[in-house]
């Protein structure tokens, strides 16, 4: 699949050298899917590996977490480092941190060490997502774009599907063997190092020139995108932080179960995905995400009525549709509305609202899941879905100004 790159996105590479930035780009962004994805199925393991640790029933949810709210903390930072001193320096930094701190795990002794580890991990996948989302908005324009960013979602959504059922099949031997596969970002040093090019930057008179604060109502729309960016993540992270204890619930105690339960979610986020920018264009920002709330909403209802696996399988397949579509348009949809002086910056605020959705989402969920039970939680995040599907579709159907921003905007 071809790209068009900016014109002002660096020196001009041969299509081969295109071909390998690009594949490079995408490699880099499944291993942030890992920042959870490959220890979802361990937490019930290592809840019980630390019985002792006061707390350990919310602190053993934290392990998949709290490396969310360092995320959150430091991609502003990113943002601002990275629109300042280049995109790639910090890139590199950033994953070979994230090796580091990743496979910490595989030697913690103590569950405040293990979260540590993770919180440093927080660190280096902040760095890693808001210099690849900024690169893609340097790299891409317009349809390309769309599509590129399909394509990259749909690399993450296989890169869970396969960090997932991995990380479930490594959680049978030991709950520690999971950890071992974030040591993967070592492997990309090399080729983001060879293949991934500086965007040219504009001299300190052009920025001067070109800069141009959002006016208000594209800073409204930012920040609602912004707004909505949080709500999906405490609502769609409830699935790799709870679906374990759901099934244990339910008498499915073995980690591959939960393992191949949210891999089957990710598969279907791989195909809807690919097919993004073809809805993108046919829907429009808010149309996609009326389908795709519309799709998460439901498979949480089914959820909410789940009794046996095969239930859980179809509501986490019917997911499948939302995840694969909804990051792609938030992340399109901002880069529609971000200005290319203050893209990085842009850029780290989406990654800060993505991620602080996932941080807060069991501190929602977990009272109600204690007061009301597992179904009662699955409902209530379904019903909210549903309204936030409703509100995009009245917005796309019947307030047309609301969804389009003129010469480049939402439509």
């Amino acid at each position: 699949m071809a790209f068009r790159s900016l014109p002002s996105a660096g020196p001009v590479l041969a299509p081969e050298t295109h071909r390998a930035r690009n594949a490079t780009m995408l490699a880099v962004s499944s291993l942030t899917i890992m920042s959870g994805a490959a220890i979802a199925a361990s937490l019930p393991s290592i809840e019980a590996n630390f019985q002792g640790t006061p707390n350990v029933e919310l602190l053993s949810r934290f392990v998949l977490t709290l490396s969310a709210i360092f995320i959150a903390g430091f991609s502003p930072v990113a943002g601002f480092l990275i629109d300042r001193f280049g995109r790639k320096p910090l890139l590199i930094l950033a994953l070979a941190t994230f090796g580091l701190a990743g496979s910490s795990g595989l030697f913690a002794e103590t569950l405040p060490g293990l979260l540590i580890g993770r919180a440093v991990l927080g660190i280096a996948v902040g760095g890693i997502m808001t210099s690849v989302t900024a690169l893609v908005g340097d790299y891409f324009a317009g349809t390309a774009r769309d599509r590129y960013m399909g394509l990259q979602q749909a690399f993450m959504g296989l890169g869970g599907t396969l960090f997932l059922t991995g990380g479930g099949l490594l959680a049978e031997i030991h709950w520690r063997m999971p950890f071992l596969v974030y040591a993967l970002a070592f492997l990309l040093l090399p080729a983001a190092l060879f293949f991934l090019t500086e965007p040219q930057r504009a001299s300190a008179a052009r920025r001067t020139l070109e800069a141009r604060p959002l006016d208000r109502r594209k800073t409204i729309l930012l920040g609602l995108l912004l707004v909505g960016a949080v709500f999906n993540m405490v609502v769609f992270y409830m699935i790799p932080t709870q679906l374990p204890f759901f099934l244990k619930s339910m008498g499915l105690s073995s980690p591959s179960l939960a393992g191949g339960a949210i891999g089957l979610g990710q598969g279907v986020g791989v195909v809807s995905a690919l097919l993004f920018a073809r809805v993108r264009q046919r829907l429009g920002v808010m149309g996609v995400f009326a389908l795709a709330f519309g799709s998460i909403g439901s498979a949480f209802v089914l959820l909410s009525f789940a009794d046996s696996y095969p239930g859980v399988l179809m509501a986490l397949a019917i997911s499948g549709i939302g995840m694969g579509t909804v990051m792609p348009n938030f992340a399109g949809a901002v880069m529609l509305l971000a200005p290319p002086q203050i893209r990085g910056r842009i850029s780290g605020l989406l990654v800060s609202s993505i991620f602080l959705g996932q941080f807060v989402s069991p501190l929602i969920s977990q009272p109600v899941i204690g007061a009301a039970g597992f179904s009662a939680a699955w409902g209530l995040a379904g019903l909210a879905a549903l309204a936030v599907a409703f509100g995009s579709l009245a917005v796309r159907v019947g307030m047309p100004v609301l969804a389009h921003v003129r010469r480049g905007g939402l439509s």
